[in-house]
C-alpha cells in the first residue's frame, strides 16, 4: 500500500514539474521576444537608410537570406 502512494506522489510531482517548467519557459520566451524582436524587412530597410544606402529589394532579400542562413547553423 505504501508503494502505491510513493508512485502516485512521484507521478504527480513529475506532472506538476513539467507543467510548471512549460509555463515558466513560455513566459521567459515571451518576455525575450518582446525585448528582442526578430529583425524583419522593414527594420533592415530603415537600417540601410540610416547608413546612407539606398535599400533595394534585392539587397534586402540578400541580407534576409544571409541572416536566415547564419541563424540556421
Amino acid at each position: 500500500m505504501d508503494t502505491i502512494w510513493v508512485v502516485l506522489i512521484a507521478v504527480a510531482a513529475l506532472i506538476i514539474g513539467v507543467a510548471l517548467g512549460f509555463f515558466l519557459a513560455r513566459k521567459y520566451m515571451m518576455n525575450y521576444m518582446k525585448k528582442n524582436p526578430p529583425i524583419n524587412e522593414q527594420m533592415l530597410r530603415t537600417l540601410m537608410m540610416q547608413m546612407g544606402q539606398k535599400p533595394s529589394q534585392k539587397k534586402i532579400n540578400q541580407m534576409m537570406r544571409a541572416m536566415n542562413n547564419q541563424s540556421g547553423k
